[in-house]
């Protein structure tokens, strides 16, 4: 007997099935549209249904489906940016307004400061 290698295969790495002479089912290509204009092309079934809305791979903003003349079904926007604390603060109080309590505060915490208190909080 001669010593030939022994050939085989990773598990899973590769199918052995040929593609040749197989009848695919019906497909049809939808695009989306992103508020960035980004266009994420999606393949479904023939007989799916196919939802209006799709995350973009790009930016993962919400895409609207773009119909055969490419208008969107409806608009999309940019999410809005999260308000920072002093622009809710701007929102009930003046520019002044908040000068003044800080100028007081500051005293406040000066003149503690001064006596020697610790500067916890009072409760």
């Amino acid at each position: 007997m001669s010593q030939q290698p022994m050939r085989g295969s990773r598990l899973g790495s590769e199918s052995f099935e040929q593609d040749t002479n197989k009848n695919l089912s019906p497909r049809q290509t939808c695009s989306y549209r992103c508020a960035n204009d980004h266009i994420t092309e999606m393949i479904f079934s023939a007989d799916a249904e196919i939802p209006v809305a799709w995350g973009c791979k790009q930016c993962s903003l919400e895409g609207a489906l773009l119909d055969v003349n490419g208008k969107q079904a409806f608009e999309t926007e940019v999410p809005k940016t999260p308000r920072t604390h002093f622009e809710m603060l701007l929102d009930r109080r003046s520019r002044e307004e908040l000068e003044e309590l800080l100028t007081e505060r500051l005293g406040e915490l000066k003149a503690r400061r001064a006596r020697g208190q610790a500067d916890a909080t009072n409760s």
